[in-house]
């Protein structure tokens, strides 16, 4: 049987990973984590952990060389989805040297673990190393983003995912490595983090309903433009692009952008989420400044034509039911009694 490794698999791509790979491969499935993340995304799966159904937790930590030099030389994944990561663009500021630090670093310690290993006995398993639309940053107005265009940092994260990016890049260049890159666009539906936009106004709407917060929505700004997409559209193209690259169709160190294909402006956004909740017409839309980012990335459109000429795929979840998909998350999370803060 052969095994996939998820890192980040307490995330919501990492666990939306883990929920497809277990419905549509026979793999085993082996989720790292450090000891003390939350189990919010991976409850679901706690049975099947306990009895060792397929699917196995690994303790681990990307700053922590001796943590994954173990986790390779026992378990010997085939794919590797190397998610996790800081992930959130304006926590970065605030924590700019631990973002480059785990997603840099951390990376680059995951893949000398691998080339370590290759060089020893052979070991060569698919890397899927996961960087971000981000590395374009501050994009030009009216221009399609596609694996040409250069980068432009806008963030610490944004920079950090561009020395992921390239680490990915290098290893596959350099030392024949089965690494690909992907530069996934906004992805959203359950369990995104409610520090991302989308996220924060429907967990903001479900606090309202609940009588849990005043009828107010704080955001911050309103002036971006981009697509969006659902996460498991988004880990279903992961998973078809490994298989490209096990079967040797992918050059090593490939990037490739996944993004949405509907675009929306975050006003419109708001709209659609308010049009779900009886309480929308009675609810207003506040500025807060302390949401503002010192640069933000404002607009991002993407060409998706070069991952459709290497795997069959393209979105299709509709942006609405993500939307909706994603304010019953929320209603579901606070009817359990989890009342997220109000962030």
């Amino acid at each position: 049987m052969k095994k996939a490794l998820i890192t980040g698999f307490t995330g919501q791509v990492g666990s939306q990973m883990a929920d497809f790979l277990l419905e549509n491969t026979d793999y085993e499935v082996i989720g790292m984590m450090r000891w003390q993340e939350p189990m919010d995304n991976i409850y679901h799966l706690s049975d099947r952990i306990n009895k060792k159904d397929r699917i196995s937790v690994f303790y681990a930590d990307l700053n922590d060389y001796s943590s994954l030099q173990k986790l390779f030389e026992s378990k010997r994944p085939d794919f590797i989805f190397h998610l996790a990561a800081q992930s959130f663009p304006k926590t970065s500021f605030n924590i700019p040297i631990e973002t480059l630090q785990t997603n840099i670093i951390g990376t680059a310690n995951l893949l000398e673990n691998i080339r370590a290993l290759k060089q020893k006995d052979g070991y060569n398993p698919v890397v899927h190393v996961c960087s971000s639309s981000e590395v374009y940053g501050r994009a030009k107005v009216g221009v399609k983003l596609n694996e040409e265009t250069p980068f432009h940092g806008a963030s610490p994260y944004s920079i950090s995912k561009i020395g992921t990016d390239y680490l990915g890049r290098f290893y596959g260049e350099a030392y024949d490595i089965k690494t690909f890159v992907t530069r996934m666009g906004t992805h959203s539906g359950p369990r995104r983090s409610d520090v991302f936009f989308e996220s924060t106004v429907a967990k903001q709407i479900a606090l309202i309903e609940a009588g849990l917060q005043e009828p107010v929505i704080k955001v911050g700004n309103l002036s971006s433009v981009r697509t969006f997409q659902d996460c498991r559209d988004a880990v279903r193209a992961y998973y078809l692009l490994s298989l490209e690259s096990e079967k040797g169709n992918v050059p090593y160190g490939e990037a490739f952008n996944i993004a949405g294909e509907e675009a929306f402006k975050l006003p419109e956004v708001i709209e659609i989420l308010l049009s779900y909740s009886q309480m929308g017409g009675g609810i207003t839309i506040q500025v807060d400044e302390n949401r503002l980012r010192p640069i933000d990335a404002d607009y991002q459109m993407f060409d998706n034509t070069k991952i459709k000429s290497f795997i069959d795929w393209k979105p299709e979840i509709p942006a609405r039911k993500m939307f909706k998909d994603l304010l019953n998350h929320w209603r579901d999370e606070i009817k359990k009694g989890r009342i997220p803060l109000n962030r």
